[in-house]
């Protein structure tokens, strides 16, 4: 009888190999095809990978063939409707020689056949964030950490002895000599009576009374044998390490959505939301965000308020941050989270409070954020909000801005806000 053992550690056609040498080789097609999905995904929606799609003819490989080797002869057949030089006529419907089917055909005799390949949620990720980092995260990376604190948790029967409990070993011990000694010292106690009425006789029989004794004295034996304290009466504390909350991140997503925020506006900064949420959820395990609209007043709301509702009226930045300096102070203090800040206008402001805005930037804001990133999502020219947070960015290193002009620009410029070594490149 034979026996085969299958030690292979992936199946057929699913080696992890075979899969990291495939995303490897097109890359490029499949980060252009990550970077084009963020548009179909809610903020908070990192559960999944995504399905791409690769031309076919992009994946073909070369494959070599054995040739017939020497001479040799081939008869084709012919046909009996041409001849030499006739001319063809060109197919009927469909156009530019498409045919007659309700498809989109190739005029050039070919088309283009897709193949359907997808990613798991981390190498979506990965691809998304390649050569992306958070800045100032070398002097926090204990904070990005899942760190475990000791807790007690009861008394074991073994530990360290700088972990004994002598009050629990005492008490152990005591319970445990009363259980092995009570019967015995209650025998003890009748042969002493019993010895006592034998010692008062005006006749003493000597032979029980030894006898007596004799019991009494290996009962006493028995009983000083017990020991004061046993291994088995020993407690020590016992400890056990539980996860502590200090890698936990909020992420505070701010827009204006007075009138001059048409939708598409909105959509543009939706995206932009979407990549940093997805891109925070690499360094920290629990992420909470908190919307905050604003016009002349703010508000805090869910993401389908914050995303889809439109105002009219004027704008006033300034109530925006206040209302996050507010809600950090109530809820997220800097000492236990990690806050981060994305702010999203089209750069319209009451001149007066541009000011303002930057007195509140940098006397709180910026002092309790890792970080807080400034984009202006117009094709107009800048205002005075964006000449008053230029001369922030100047000064303060975890404060960024960008211009997007269109939906092209939003990755582009997300990778400029969060690219590796930014800092040290801004201070050169």
């Amino acid at each position: 009888m034979a026996h085969f053992i299958d030690r292979r550690l992936n199946g057929k056609n699913k080696s992890t190999l075979n899969r990291q040498r495939f995303i490897r080789r097109y890359k490029k097609q499949i980060k252009e095809a990550v970077s084009d999905a963020i548009n179909k995904r809610s903020v908070t929606d990192t559960s999944s990978g995504e399905s791409i799609s690769i031309p076919q003819r992009d994946i073909s490989e070369p494959v070599f063939h054995q040739g017939r080797g020497g001479d040799r002869e081939q008869i084709h057949p012919g046909n009996d409707q041409f001849s030499t030089g006739d001319k063809i006529k060109r197919p009927q419907g469909g156009g530019q020689g498409g045919g007659s089917g309700e498809g989109d055909a190739s005029d050039s005799g070919e088309g283009q056949d897709e193949f359907v390949f997808s990613i798991s949620k981390d190498e979506y990720l990965d691809l998304l964030f390649e050569d992306l980092e958070l800045p100032n995260l070398q002097q926090n990376q204990l904070d990005k950490l899942v760190q475990m604190k000791t807790h007690r948790a009861g008394f074991c029967s073994d530990g360290m002895p700088s972990n004994i409990d002598i009050v629990r070993s005492l008490q152990g011990s005591l319970a445990r000599r009363v259980a092995m000694t009570a019967g015995k010292k209650r025998h003890l106690s009748e042969l002493q009576g019993q010895l006592a009425l034998l010692k008062a006789e005006e006749e003493p029989d000597k032979a029980a009374i030894a006898l007596l004794e004799r019991q009494i004295e290996e009962l006493e034996s028995r009983i000083k044998a017990v020991p004061f304290i046993d291994n088995y009466d020993l407690r020590f504390r016992n400890y056990e390490k539980r996860p502590h909350p200090t890698s936990k991140a909020v992420m505070f997503c701010l827009m204006d959505v007075s009138g001059s925020m048409d939708q598409a506006t909105k959509d543009m900064a939706k995206r932009f939301y979407i990549l940093l949420y997805q891109f925070l959820t690499r360094s920290y395990k629990d992420i909470e965000v908190v919307y905050i609209r604003h016009h002349t007043q703010a508000k805090e709301v869910d993401e389908q308020e914050f995303f889809y509702s439109q105002e009219t009226g004027g704008t006033i930045v300034s109530s925006a941050l206040k209302l996050m300096n507010e809600i950090i102070a109530e809820r997220y203090h800097a000492d236990e989270w990690n806050i981060y800040a994305a702010q999203a206008s089209d750069g319209d402001n009451w001149a007066d409070d541009s000011p303002h805005c930057g007195e509140i930037l940098r006397n709180k804001l910026l002092k309790a954020v890792r970080y807080y990133a400034y984009i202006e999502i117009t094709a107009r020219a800048h205002q005075s909000l964006w000449r008053e947070y230029q001369s922030i960015a100047q000064t303060h290193d975890n404060f960024a801005m960008q211009h997007i002009r269109g939906v092209e620009d939003i990755y582009p410029i997300f990778r400029e806000l969060f690219k590796k070594n930014r800092q040290q490149q801004g201070a050169a």
